[in-house]
């Protein structure tokens, strides 16, 4: 029996963690890596060093792949659709990715399907984004360049005309946003195969620290059963419109007068999903895996009643691996995921996980053992 390849473009922590999902089932991988340092290079046999943004470097890489799938969304969308013409196929597609790729493609999407948004408008200028502060009921407002922005990159918190001049320095089109008043920050993980089965995980609660996802609690505490169950649908509706293929990760608002608003879209295995890896019957990365390949999916239900990620960051006390005779015999039920990545302050270099019946207790366990790992705190 041949067993399919999977070919994955991105050598970072997401493609690591896919690969880890593929052993138990027998699943070959190929890796295109920027460097052979990368998180994936590192544990992936077959591995293409090469730039993703150049069409035949991407054409000699899929070569012997059953299918191409992503651990970023920035292969520019042309390319990939000259690989589907040569008879590849990439999920998500092109038609897909491009909402995850293209944020005002993704805002008129949204839109034209109903989808619940903060206003939002393309801005030309300084001024116009003062145009749009006045229609939005005043400064401040969110500016984003419509693409290559990630972990609070790419994205200005706008308090006047004059502030607003930075943005448009990149030389792509800027997206004006309203700054929604919100109580939290929710995330939808679903995942979609080929032929249309779908599996919605728990809303979770995404906690972010300075514009990176710092904590995931799963299920989200306290949120309304109905508005859980009206994020999972919304999610599982985008993903039907736009034809995803693989894990989509819909990044929500909750309102303070109990409203969901959408605020992005990831189509790969997502951070809010990382406590899925030991909090589910099936990982995000697991089903990704099994979607991309059109196999049946597995169940996304969780294993206890509170799992916690917190991301491991990078911080002054490069030798993580000393901490571990701390935090493991502190926790015998506490889950390491740790990245391969050269430490550097502020850097997401692992995660850990925890679960179990008590919330609290839950919550403590996973941020002391991300704080030790770092050396916030040395007892």
């Amino acid at each position: 029996m041949t067993f399919p390849v999977v070919g994955m473009v991105g050598g970072g922590q997401l493609a690591r963690m896919t690969h880890e999902a593929g052993i138990p089932l027998g699943l070959k991988f190929k890796l295109l890596s920027d460097t052979p340092q990368d998180s994936a290079a590192q544990v992936v046999s077959e591995v293409v060093i090469g730039d993703y943004r150049d069409l035949d470097t991407l054409r000699a890489f899929a070569q012997g792949c059953d299918v191409i799938t992503f651990d970023h969304e920035h292969v520019p969308t042309e390319h990939l659709r000259a690989l589907e013409a040569d008879g590849i196929p990439v999920r998500p597609g092109p038609d897909a990715l491009v909402h995850a790729q293209d944020k005002g493609v993704m805002r008129a999407k949204l839109a034209e399907i109903g989808a619940p948004c903060p206003r939002n408008r393309i801005v030309s200028d300084p001024a116009d984004a003062a145009a749009f502060a006045e229609e939005a009921g005043g400064f401040p407002v969110i500016l984003k360049t419509v693409r290559g922005g990630y972990d609070g990159k790419g994205v200005w918190v706008v308090r006047s005309e004059a502030d607003a001049a930075d943005p448009f320095r990149a030389g792509v089109p800027v997206l004006a946003e309203e700054k929604v008043d919100f109580v939290r920050e929710l995330a939808a993980d679903i995942v979609r195969s080929p032929h249309g089965q779908a599996v919605a995980y728990p809303v979770v609660e995404s906690i972010q620290v300075d514009g990176v996802c710092d904590t995931v609690i799963a299920p989200a505490p306290e949120l309304d059963e109905a508005l859980a169950g009206e994020a999972q649908q919304l999610a599982l509706r985008i993903a039907a419109e736009l034809d995803v293929v693989g894990h989509l990760a819909v990044e929500l608002f909750e309102t303070r007068d109990g409203r969901i608003l959408v605020n992005e879209l990831a189509m790969r295995p997502h951070n809010s999903g990382h406590w899925t890896m030991d909090g589910a019957i099936t990982s995000q990365f697991a089903n990704h895996v099994r979607a991309v390949l059109d196999l049946p999916l597995g169940d996304p239900r969780p294993r206890a009643p509170w799992t916690v990620m917190c991301n491991v960051l990078g911080g002054d006390y490069p030798d993580m691996y000393q901490a571990y005779l701390h935090c493991m015999a502190r926790d015998p039920q506490l889950k390491i995921h740790m990245y391969g990545k050269d430490v550097k302050p502020g850097r997401k270099v692992g995660h850990v996980n925890t679960y179990g019946d008590d919330l609290a207790d839950v919550r403590e366990r996973a941020r002391h053992a991300a704080d030790y790992l770092r050396g916030t705190i040395t007892e």
